[in-house]
């Protein structure tokens, strides 16, 4: 099986050396995710397109990588014929593959030419079309609306008989755009925007506040490998946790209460700053958008940045709730979102929705920074592809290599848990539901929960063990 990639149109219109590096980048990335499935899938540059040959058996994953990596627009599945401008032999081949789907439907053939030949692309539509017509049962052509499409490519003397084809993630290759790092809780907002930067083919990382909560550090762990293992495998890059339960501590000591929400978020950025100028990034990314609680209206917003000299970008600013979700839900963190344990540290009584600079300014200076170093100093860096080492390296509930007389629950979406079912006998609850649902189980049993990586598992289990349930392990089975 053959695919040809279709570049974002953006990247085409760049200059010459700007298009050249960004299909050079493009390139690499497919390379370096590509070879993870198979390291003799063949791939080819052009300078419009990038073809990549697989073998059969490893179709299925070459199309989740395209799908998701940014820069490809669209990729078309092909099967590829040596022909040369043999209109009769190039009719049957697309015949054999178009003639059933034209069965009375109306349609229409496009042909695309690349490489010097002595017919036109009419005349090769024209012949085909007549072909297809003539041999098949359609209910007629239809140049304009048809409800078939009949498209092939001819290169030389090879022909490519599209038999499928798939919307790309579009946007910039990663590695062409520079790092940014994003302010990750783990909700909505944040997954969203790191997205979104992501797809624009920014390299991002993640820094995380911790206000307390062992379970919410694992939750936004899990979500940030997702988004990097779906969006980003291409570049390495790292997550960082700053403790933040003792800053949290100095602000009610010293900040009003109808201060303290801005006051946390400035801390945040003022922290990140830190963090991003170790690392050498110029830029910070946050999940808000305006008006949508009250530290993030304009005012509040150009207090919070009054902090920072770094570029900071608010991808969702002028989103509402429900496109957020819109796209949670399409690029898979809602069911993360949904079910992150949240640790609200600061909750500001009658919150300030139009800070004055100059009162901030006086908060600010009762406040120790020396907390807030402190805080940084403690701050703990690993890379993103090494967090399921790491959470099972820590591991806060039990893990068991065998259930014993514990009932196993599969916690897996049931896509998941039917496409690659467990050996031994087991209770599909998935996460999403789990938190909800458990109360309800018999609770003289113990139960021990499974995930494919061990993180969600070990998410949950907290979770369940913060809410009062001791009867709950995380089950590893050992791997033979």
């Amino acid at each position: 099986m053959k695919f040809i990639v279709k570049l974002f149109p953006e990247i085409m219109i760049k200059g010459g050396p700007v298009k050249k590096r960004m299909i050079n980048m493009l390139t690499d990335n497919l390379r370096t995710l590509l070879y993870r499935v198979d390291k003799e899938i063949e791939i080819k540059r052009f300078f419009d397109k990038i073809e990549v040959q697989v073998v059969e058996q490893h179709v299925d994953a070459v199309r989740r990588i395209l799908k998701q990596t940014p820069g490809v627009e669209q990729f078309l599945e092909v099967i590829q014929y040596e022909t040369g401008e043999d209109l009769e032999a190039i009719a049957e081949i697309v015949a054999k593959h178009k003639i059933a789907l034209i069965d009375g439907k109306t349609f229409v053939v496009r042909a695309k030419r690349s490489g010097e030949h002595q017919i036109t692309s009419f005349e090769i539509e024209r012949y085909v079309g007549s072909y297809l017509f003539n041999k098949g049962n359609p209910k007629g052509v239809d140049l304009r609306n048809p409800e078939v499409k009949v498209e092939f490519e001819l290169n030389q003397n090879i022909l490519s008989v599209i038999t499928k084809r798939q919307s790309g993630l579009a946007g910039f290759p990663i590695g062409t755009q520079g790092d940014v790092l994003s302010l990750m809780s783990g909700g909505f907002d944040s997954t969203v925007a790191s997205f979104l930067t992501m797809k624009r083919g920014i390299k991002t990382h993640f820094v995380f506040f911790n206000l307390g909560g062992a379970a919410h550090e694992v939750g936004v762990k899990q979500v940030a490998l997702y988004l990097w293992s779906q969006f980003g495998a291409s570049h390495r890059v790292q997550f960082i946790s700053v403790p933040f339960e003792e800053v949290i501590e100095e602000i009610f000591r010293s900040t009003h209460e109808s201060y303290m929400g801005v006051t946390l978020k400035r801390l945040m950025i003022m922290a990140s700053e830190k963090v991003a100028d170790a690392m050498g990034i110029d830029a910070l990314v946050t999940g808000e958008s305006v008006a949508q609680v009250s530290s993030q209206t304009l005012r509040n917003l150009a207090v919070i940045d009054e902090v920072s000299n770094k570029l900071i970008l608010r991808p969702l600013a002028t989103m509402n709730k429900p496109e957020i979700i819109d796209i949670a839900d399409k690029i898979g963190t809602r069911e993360f979102a949904e079910n992150m344990p949240e640790y609200c540290g600061v909750i500001s009584k009658n919150p300030v929705t139009n800070a004055s600079f100059s009162r901030m300014e006086r908060e600010a200076g009762r406040f120790n920074y020396d907390v807030l170093e402190t805080a940084v100093e403690r701050s703990v860096s690993i890379a993103v592809d090494k967090i399921i080492e790491d959470v099972n390296a820590a591991a806060p509930v039990e893990v068991v290599n065998s259930p014993d007389d514990a009932i196993v629950i599969d916690i897996r979406r049931q896509t998941e848990a039917s496409h690659s079912p467990l050996s031994i006998e087991n209770t599909n609850i998935p996460f999403n539901e789990l938190n909800r649902t458990f109360k309800n189980l018999d609770q003289s049993k113990e139960y021990v929960l499974y995930c494919d990586k061990g993180v969600m598992s070990q998410l949950h289990a907290q979770y369940l063990r913060d809410a009062g349930f001791e009867n709950v392990k995380v089950y590893r089975p050992l791997v033979s």
